[in-house]
């Protein structure tokens, strides 16, 4: 009886660890969903016409001046034609803008126009005014401990990508060295 009780309670174990693991992937998507929909329709609320993803191209070019399209691109993992796109609206709506990199013709690099500035601070408060709705009921020590925590996995998984990065080894390294006749027998 013993038996079958652990394997029964290994098995409900495994099962709930399954649904775990399955559940913080889409918990992560969820919350990263609601958090987009919660921006915009506060951006809209408030008559800022700016999408999230045009508002973290803004934040970032507000914490990097003249950072070059290829890095915002990557770090916002996006194709590079649909950044041009995007700074493109974002140029017209007077809030980027983009100047030739001084010592290489090829890069262009991003900077914020004057009028940005108020804008940045709105979508500031929104993310403010998100984060609050976001942790409500929550310690501030479980909050600092979830940003950790998320912080922590984010480091692990950009680790992995960094590895999987990583040239692979050639098939000839990895292939046993031929024998030659004399060694054989």
């Amino acid at each position: 009886m013993t038996r079958v009780s652990s394997t029964t309670e290994r098995a409900a174990a495994g099962r709930a660890a399954a649904v775990a693991d399955r559940s913080f992937g889409f918990l992560v998507h969820d919350v990263s969903r609601l958090v987009k929909r919660r921006f915009e329709r506060q951006a809209r609320q408030i008559g800022l016409l700016i999408t999230r993803r045009q508002a973290a191209v803004v934040l970032y070019v507000a914490r990097n001046e003249g950072v070059s399209q290829t890095e915002v691109a990557a770090w916002l993992d996006l194709e590079p034609i649909a950044l041009v796109r995007m700074l493109d609206k974002l140029s017209e709506e007077g809030l980027v803008e983009r100047r030739a990199h001084p010592t290489d013709r090829r890069v262009r690099t991003l900077w914020l126009t004057p009028g940005a500035e108020p804008v940045v601070q709105r979508i500031l408060d929104i993310n403010q005014a998100i984060r609050e709705e976001a942790f409500a009921g929550l310690e501030p020590g479980t909050r600092v401990a979830m940003i950790a925590a998320l912080g922590s996995i984010k480091d692990n998984l950009m680790l992995q990508e960094e590895t999987a990065d990583d040239p692979a080894p050639s098939v000839a390294k990895l292939a046993p060295e031929p024998l030659d006749a004399d060694r054989v027998g």
